[in-house]
């Protein structure tokens, strides 16, 4: 079967993303790329429910190449992402706290040093409707020199060099949004990183848990 581990490795995703509650029943989807082709999650099926023949692969035209089921509606999504960046994971999720800050800001000024670990401020795409080129194109650029990013009106997305890393970003953004909200909710100035500030952490904060 064309792509089996990466098939497997996206169902294990999956199960994890809805046991951490960064998704409610199928609403997040998952990629893997290897080479000119990708794996998606199909659209609409529990996760429980999966099996590997159900994830579904498209070569980087947007022709499938292997899979009966329809592939996941934000397909034209994970398709523009890999065509225009060096993503080989996609993570996409509702979960709650990420989605919530994207309906109230643009952007999340670096407000913890973990946004560095994004490549910085963490943009917000805006809103065009789920499945949409428009939508594919407007997180395409939001991800431009970022791993992470969130969907105003719809939630949040990671990418990385592998499927474990992207998901690994996940609880990171959304911790980062609920940090965020937090302070925002209190109504006083929240305190920013200054540009200095930044440079110092960004170093640092790359090579963190890096033992070599």
């Amino acid at each position: 079967m064309l792509m089996e581990d990466a098939r497997k490795e996206i169902i294990e995703i999956s199960l994890w993303m809805q046991e951490q509650g960064l998704v409610v029943g199928t609403a997040g989807n998952v990629s893997v790329r290897d080479g000119d082709n990708f794996a998606i999650t199909p659209s609409g099926v529990p996760y429980e429910d999966l099996v590997p023949e159900d994830v579904v692969v498209y070569n980087m035209s947007g022709e499938k190449v292997d899979g009966e089921l329809k592939p996941s509606s934000e397909f034209p999504l994970h398709l523009s992402v890999y065509q225009n960046t060096d993503a080989q994971a996609i993570t996409h999720t509702h979960a709650p706290a990420s989605t919530a800050l994207g309906l109230v800001v643009d952007e999340i000024p670096v407000s913890h040093y973990y946004s560095l670990m994004f490549g910085g401020p963490i943009r917000v795409a805006p809103y065009f409707y789920f499945g949409s080129d428009e939508l594919a194109k407007g997180v395409t650029e939001a991800l431009r020199g970022r791993t992470g990013a969130l969907m105003k009106n719809h939630g949040a997305i990671t990418i990385g060099p592998t499927l474990k890393k992207a998901a690994d970003m996940l609880p990171i953004l959304e911790y980062i949004c609920e940090v965020h909200l937090r302070a925002m909710a209190t109504g006083t100035p929240i305190a920013l990183l200054s540009q200095e500030e930044q440079e110092q952490a960004a170093g640092p904060i790359q090579s963190y848990g890096n033992q070599k």
